[in-house]
């Protein structure tokens, strides 16, 4: 393969503490954490827009934040969802989420916080000396940058900051097969008083089992998942899979992209024809990017497993605890979806399981930490961990050991263990076992 060696000075930018890549939920955590707990912070996203998937996605729902009696997503994820949801019963499963709303409390939190940021902001590479990242390579929307830091969290969801400073990964099943994509979408004129509510969906299938039938879809999917209510005529979906997309590869991404758009019609023609109380929907709009389930998992001190989901597991370096169902997707169509029957038994009310630190601490590397959707987690578990609720607490927990070690100018590895679960405990996290 032929190349080219290229070469050019680029500006150091900013000198910071923590530098936090990406934006969504576990990033937001992460770099508030690390403000509010001392540590000067830069926190650099590829959108235009906080929250990832729930805002440039259009991800219509948060998963769970509770057992259905704790608030386990405690700290920034319940001030977040007080912000949003004022008073609203968090034992709730699933919430519908207000984009712009969510958008202005993201851009609250920060910038009260004196974090400096950017958005149209992509990394580019790393500069490693013997595991330590010393500088981060960004793009922004003209100039190519660098930033210098004693600490990095990669928040990217996909790891690319841990992977460009060599840290080892995997991805997807044994075949490297990965969960589909999704292009959600915002839809309007629902009559929701005659619509099945249950994620717009027929309750037996027979709708669909129709239109498939009919030869409606271009793609039988059998997953279709749904539609969220959003108000009086409003919806949210989270509808049908785009199959064989690589999220970390532009053309994977560009073919998938394309291919939901044009699909988009068979899922209007699907609403409208089929379903009572979507005669008169319209689709709105789509995500300005697609949904990506499954891209890459850091391999970290600690795998998070099956066995910590099954026992209901306690670490002693518990950092927070969760409780979402493993919910994997089918890698393609006409293959039966994978750990199914654990999802739909999910957890007893009260129960979860803990997460530990070095989950979150990449092996080959000494100064960065990952949070969010990329920790270091075996596929079945990730199956669980990758929702947003629980990315705010490894968020938060990535952020506010960064604060730690930076106060006491110590490795990520060294940051006492004891003085970050009550430092975390203080902030509102549920640490039931920390004593």
């Amino acid at each position: 393969m032929s190349g080219i060696k290229y070469e050019k000075q680029i500006e150091i930018r900013y000198v910071t503490d923590v530098c936090v890549v990406g934006g969504g939920p576990a990033g937001v955590a992460a770099a508030v954490s690390a403000a509010r707990n001392g540590a000067k912070v830069c926190l650099f996203e590829k959108e235009q827009c906080f929250g990832g998937a729930a805002t440039a996605a259009k991800v219509p729902a948060f998963m769970r934040f509770s057992d259905g009696v704790h608030f386990l997503a405690g700290g920034i994820g319940k001030e977040v969802f007080e912000k949003v949801y004022g008073d609203t019963d968090y034992k709730t499963i699933e919430f519908s989420i207000p984009v712009e709303k969510l958008k202005e409390v993201y851009d609250d939190m920060v910038s009260e916080a004196g974090i400096e940021f950017l958005f149209e902001t992509t990394l580019l590479d790393v500069q490693v000396s013997d595991g330590t990242v010393e500088y981060a390579i960004f793009k922004g929307r003209e100039r190519i940058f660098a930033v210098k830091a004693k600490y990095f969290i990669d928040a990217t969801g996909d790891g690319f900051l841990a992977v460009a400073a060599g840290a080892d990964y995997e991805a997807g099943d044994e075949q490297g097969r990965m969960m589909p994509a999704t292009l959600c979408s915002i839809w309007g004129d629902i009559d929701w008083n005659r619509a099945v509510v249950e994620l717009g969906r027929d309750p037996d299938d027979r709708c669909l089992q129709q239109a498939f039938a009919d030869h409606v879809f271009t793609v039988k999917d059998p997953g279709l998942p749904g539609m969220w209510r959003f108000d009086r005529h409003y919806g949210g979906g989270n509808i049908g899979h785009v199959f064989d997309v690589n999220g970390t590869d532009e053309k994977s991404i560009t073919d998938g992209i394309v291919q939901a758009r044009k699909r988009m019609k068979e899922y209007e023609y699907y609403y409208t024809h089929y379903l009572e109380g979507y005669e008169n929907a319209k689709l709105l709009l789509t995500g300005d990017v697609l949904g990506i389930r499954e891209t890459r998992r850091i391999v970290c001190e600690y795998m998070a497993n099956l066995e910590d989901y099954t026992k209901h597991a306690v670490f002693d370096d518990e950092i927070g605890r969760y409780c979402y169902p493993i919910d994997i997707h089918s890698y393609a169509a006409d293959a039966d979806e994978e750990i199914r029957g654990m999802y739909e038994k999910g957890y007893e009310t009260g129960k979860s399981y803990g997460i530990s630190y070095r989950s979150l601490i990449p092996k080959k590397l000494k100064n960065v930490l990952v949070s969010g959707r990329c920790i270091g987690a075996e596929r079945v578990m990730m199956g669980s961990t990758r929702v947003m609720p629980c990315c705010f607490i490894t968020g938060m927990a990535a952020g506010t050991s960064a604060a730690l070690a930076n106060k006491k100018n110590v490795r990520l590895r060294q940051v006492d263990i004891t003085e970050l679960k009550d430092t975390l405990a203080a902030q509102g996290a549920f640490l039931p076992n920390r004593v």
